[in-house]
C-alpha cells in the first residue's frame, strides 16, 4: 500500500514538473490585430514591464528604423520616437519621457518596452494568461476602413490569391503606390496577364492588389504591369520598363522598379509574420 502510495506521490509531482516547465517554457506571445507573431528572440518580463526585440514591434507597426550611434529613431509619418541604449528617458516628437525599463542589448537585439512603443503609435494593448494583444490603427480610402488587402498574381499555369490583414502593412503598400506613381500615360496597345513575346511593346501583369472594405468591395485597385522584353533594347527604348493601372479609375502612370522591390518586400515580410490567408491556389 505504501509503495503505490509512493508512487502516487512521485507521479503527481512529475506532472506538476512538467506542467510548471510547459508554462515557463511557453513565454509571452504577440498577437497583432489578431495574428500570433513569431520571433526567433522571445519577449520577455522584465521589472513587471513586456519587452519586445525591436524588429518585431517595427516591421508589425510599419515604423522605420534609424540607428545613430546607442540611439534608435522609429518613425511613421509625422510621428517620432527616440529611444536610447540603457537610458530612462524616450522622446515622442521632441516630448522626454521617462521610462519604467531602460532598453538594452540581449542576444544581440535590442529590447524595447512594449506598452510605450505601441501607445505611442496610437495602438491599444491588452495583456492577459501571458498574451500580448496589440490593435492598431486601421487603413482609411476615402473615410471607409480597409479590411484587407488582396493579392492576385498567375503563373505560367495557376495562379494564387491571397489576402493581408496587417494594417500596418495595408498602410505602407498603399503609401507606396500613391506616392510613386509618376506622369499619367497612355494605356500601351497590349497588356494582359498572359506575356505576348511577339508583339512589340506588350505588357503583362505582374499581380493586382485590391484594398477591400468590410463587405469584401474594391475601395482601390491597382494592377501592376512590366514590359515584355523580347525585343532589341533598341526597339524598346521607347517604352516604360513598369506601369500601374488604377483599375477602377482606368488611369495609367509610370511606376518605379524600386518601388515595386519595395512592395515586394513588405508583401514577403507579412507573409513571414504570419498575415497572409491563402483564397485560392491553383498553382500547378
Amino acid at each position: 500500500m505504501k509503495k503505490v502510495l509512493l508512487g502516487t506521490f512521485l507521479a503527481f509531482c512529475l506532472l506538476i514538473l512538467s506542467s510548471t516547465t510547459y508554462a515557463a517554457g511557453a513565454g509571452i506571445q504577440l498577437k497583432v490585430d489578431g495574428v500570433a507573431i513569431t520571433s526567433e528572440v522571445k519577449p520577455e518580463s522584465k521589472n513587471n514591464r513586456i519587452m519586445v526585440p525591436l524588429r518585431v514591434i517595427s516591421e508589425n507597426l510599419g515604423a522605420s528604423v534609424k540607428w545613430s550611434n546607442s540611439e534608435v529613431i522609429l518613425t511613421k509619418g509625422d510621428l517620432k520616437v527616440t529611444l536610447k541604449l540603457n537610458s530612462a528617458v524616450a522622446e515622442k516628437n521632441g516630448e522626454k519621457i521617462q521610462l519604467d525599463v531602460k532598453p538594452y542589448l540581449k542576444n544581440n537585439r535590442l529590447f524595447v518596452p512594449l506598452r510605450f512603443v505601441t501607445e505611442a503609435f496610437d495602438c491599444n494593448v491588452n495583456y492577459s494568461n501571458d498574451v500580448v494583444t496589440i490593435e492598431t490603427e486601421p487603413l482609411v480610402i476615402d473615410g471607409v476602413q480597409v479590411q484587407a488587402l488582396q493579392q492576385e498574381f498567375h503563373m505560367t499555369m495557376g495562379g494564387l490569391i491571397s489576402q493581408f490583414s496587417g494594417n500596418a502593412y495595408n498602410e505602407a503598400i498603399y503609401n507606396i503606390f500613391m506616392k510613386n506613381k509618376g506622369e499619367r500615360v497612355e494605356a500601351p496597345a497590349n497588356y494582359s496577364w498572359t506575356p505576348t513575346i511577339d508583339t512589340l511593346g506588350s505588357y503583362y501583369k505582374n499581380a493586382q492588389y485590391d484594398f477591400l472594405d468590410q463587405k469584401g468591395d474594391s475601395l482601390v485597385r491597382f494592377d501592376i504591369y512590366s514590359l515584355i522584353g523580347s525585343f532589341p533594347s533598341e526597339l524598346l527604348s521607347g517604352y516604360p520598363e513598369i506601369l500601374v493601372h488604377d483599375a477602377l479609375k482606368d488611369e495609367w502612370y509610370l511606376f518605379s522598379d524600386t518601388a515595386l522591390k519595395s512592395i515586394n518586400k513588405l508583401m514577403d515580410t507579412a507573409v513571414n509574420n504570419g498575415f497572409q490567408t491563402v483564397i485560392s491556389n491553383t498553382i500547378v
